[in-house]
């Protein structure tokens, strides 16, 4: 039996040309000096799904605010994502804008997005890419599950702000026990780095509660 290879954080996007609800893509090619969140659900026509395009649809400004934009797949023709848009606009009035790729199991199964016992329908994963098609997170749902899309973004944001300051964030991000909306600097990992740190901290450059554990806001 072929071995799979399991796509990991950190990883280049696999290159992949597909058929979209807004004509063909490449994936990541297409989508350079982005972000990109490509998300999965298990199929058209169902209700868990209708709710989370409804959402993603809904917080679409806030993505393409962080320079991201949202690509969706699942194991369906292109007429059929079509008619599922079409009746999500007649019945909330919503128009998906975002494009979603018809996949006949081919990109799912590079994404490993398939799982066994599901049948051939594709778990609801969720793919973060940043503009050097490095994949930064991946997640994977239960079919009963919906998805939080706020969690989502929450994320993409964590992970730029972590990029752009060299810090670290705290668990429940922006609003955190501890720390609040701060974020963590890089703990210290030589003598002279713990000096540095002391000093910051003497000139009220940052707070610490040790040496190991400094924080500042941004």
């Amino acid at each position: 039996m072929q071995e799979q290879n399991i796509l990991l954080l950190g990883d280049v996007f696999p290159s992949i040309e597909v058929m979209t609800t807004l004509g063909p893509k490449s994936i990541p090619a297409g989508y350079k000096d982005k972000w990109l969140v490509l998300f999965s659900h298990p199929a058209d026509f169902t209700p868990v799904c209708t709710t989370e395009f409804i959402a993603f649809q809904n917080r679409y400004n806030q993505f393409r605010e962080l320079n991201c934009e949202l690509i969706g797949l699942s194991i369906d023709q292109v007429f059929a994502h079509l008619k599922w848009e079409e009746w999500i606009t007649e019945h909330f009035g919503i128009d998906i804008e975002f494009p979603v790729i018809a996949d006949t199991g081919r990109v799912a199964k590079i994404l490993n997005l398939i799982h066994p016992s599901q049948g051939e329908n594709t778990v609801r994963g969720v793919f973060i890419i940043d503009p050097t098609s490095r994949i930064r997170s991946i997640s994977y749902y239960p079919q009963e599950i919906g998805r939080n899309v706020d969690e989502i973004i929450r994320l993409l944001k964590a992970l730029q702000i972590s990029d752009n300051n060299n810090a670290v964030m705290p668990a429940n991000w922006p609003d955190n026990e501890l720390i609040k909306d701060e974020v963590i600097i890089q703990p210290a990992g030589t003598r002279e780095t713990i000096a540095v740190r002391n000093d910051q901290k003497n000139n009220g450059e940052i707070s610490c509660y040790d040496w190991w554990f400094c924080h500042k806001k941004l």
